[in-house]
C-alpha cells in the first residue's frame, strides 16, 4: 500500500536553473533544493511544467532527476514529472526510458492538443495505471492541454485505477474541485495546482498544493498550507495575504519566467534564463516583481 500521507501539504514544483548558454546550473539547483527542504516543504516535484521538462531531452531529464535524488538523500519524497503527450504510446515510451530509483510517485498531465473525449482521457489513464511501476498523480491543467478532465472522469479514474493516488487540480473551477472532494474515495488525494486560489481549495477540503511560489517562499507557503490542514484558516489567511499580490507578476509572462526572476532576485539561483520559445521576464515586469517582493515581510 502507498502511503498517500507523504504527498499531503506543500510540494514544490522545482524550476530547472540554466546558465546563459542554456546548460543546467547544478550549483543553483542544489541551492534551491536545500532552500526548499530547510523552508519546510513536504516533498519536491522534479521536472514538471515549472521545471521546463518540455524543452529538455531525455538525458538531461535523467541527469536532473539523478542529481535531485542524490541531493535530497531521502529527506523528503520526490515526485517525477513524466510529461504528457497527445499520444498514450509516447508517454509510455518515455516512462520506460527512465531509471526511477529514489522516486516516490509520478505526475502526468492529461493528453493535449488533440482534445480527447472524457472516455479517451479515462482510457489513457487506465493504460498508464496498468503499466506504471510507481503510483501516479494525474494533472488536470486545461489552460495548457485545452482539454479539461471533468469531475465525473476524475472520480471514475479514482475508483477504477488503483495505482492512481490523486490529482493535481489546476482547472481553477471551484465547483469542479468541490465535487471531486465530496465524492472521492478516502484514499484519493486532491491537490491544488493553482497558487492564487489554493486557500479556497483548502477550505473545501483539499489535501495540499503542488506549488510554484513555494520555490521562492517555501517557509511562508508551507506554514499557510499547514495552518489550513490544522483547521486554522485565520492564521492561513495571514500567510496568504503576504503573497497574494505577488502572484500576478509571477505569471504575467508565463511560467516559469516569473518565478525564475523571483529566485534570482532572492539570490537562490544565479540567472533567470529559460529555454526558447520562452524568454526571460522583461525588465519592466522584473522591476514590478522586485517592488512587490520588497513588501513581503516573511
Amino acid at each position: 500500500m502507498v502511503d498517500i500521507q507523504q504527498f499531503k501539504g506543500t510540494g514544490t514544483a522545482l524550476v530547472t536553473p540554466f546558465t546563459k548558454d542554456g546548460a543546467i546550473d547544478y550549483d543553483s539547483l542544489k541551492r534551491l533544493i536545500e532552500f526548499n527542504i530547510e523552508g519546510g516543504v513536504d516533498y519536491l516535484v522534479c521536472l514538471g511544467t515549472t521545471g521546463e521538462a518540455v524543452t529538455l531531452n531525455r538525458p538531461d531529464c535523467q541527469a536532473i532527476l539523478d542529481f535531485t535524488v542524490e541531493v535530497v538523500a531521502e529527506r523528503v519524497p520526490i515526485v517525477f514529472g513524466v510529461f504528457g503527450s497527445n499520444s498514450t504510446e509516447i508517454v509510455l515510451e518515455r516512462l520506460t526510458g527512465y531509471s526511477l530509483d529514489g522516486v516516490s510517485a509520478l505526475l502526468s498531465a492529461s493528453p493535449y492538443y488533440n482534445k480527447p473525449s472524457q472516455e479517451g482521457i479515462f482510457q489513457h489513464y487506465k493504460v498508464f495505471d496498468e503499466q506504471s511501476p510507481l503510483p501516479i498523480i494525474i494533472y488536470n491543467v486545461p489552460g495548457r492541454t485545452a482539454s479539461n478532465i471533468s469531475a465525473e472522469t476524475t472520480l471514475r479514474i479514482a475508483k477504477e485505477c488503483k495505482n492512481i493516488i490523486g490529482i493535481k487540480e489546476a482547472s481553477g473551477n471551484s465547483d469542479q474541485i468541490a465535487s471531486i472532494l465530496k465524492h472521492r474515495p478516502d484514499d484519493f488525494l486532491v491537490l491544488s495546482g493553482d497558487d492564487p486560489t489554493v486557500l479556497g481549495s483548502m477550505a473545501y477540503g483539499a489535501d495540499g498544493v503542488i506549488s510554484v511560489v513555494s520555490n521562492v517562499y517555501p517557509d511562508i507557503w508551507s506554514k499557510m498550507i499547514r495552518s489550513c490542514l490544522n483547521g486554522d484558516f485565520a492564521e492561513a489567511r495571514k500567510f496568504n495575504a503576504e503573497l497574494i499580490d505577488l502572484h500576478q507578476w509571477l505569471y504575467i509572462e508565463g511560467n516559469p519566467c516569473g518565478i525564475k526572476a523571483a529566485l534570482q532576485y532572492r539570490g537562490i539561483i544565479k540567472e533567470r534564463h529559460v529555454r526558447l520559445p520562452l524568454v526571460p521576464l522583461s525588465e519592466a515586469n522584473y522591476a514590478s516583481l522586485k517592488r512587490e517582493m520588497d513588501l513581503v515581510k516573511g
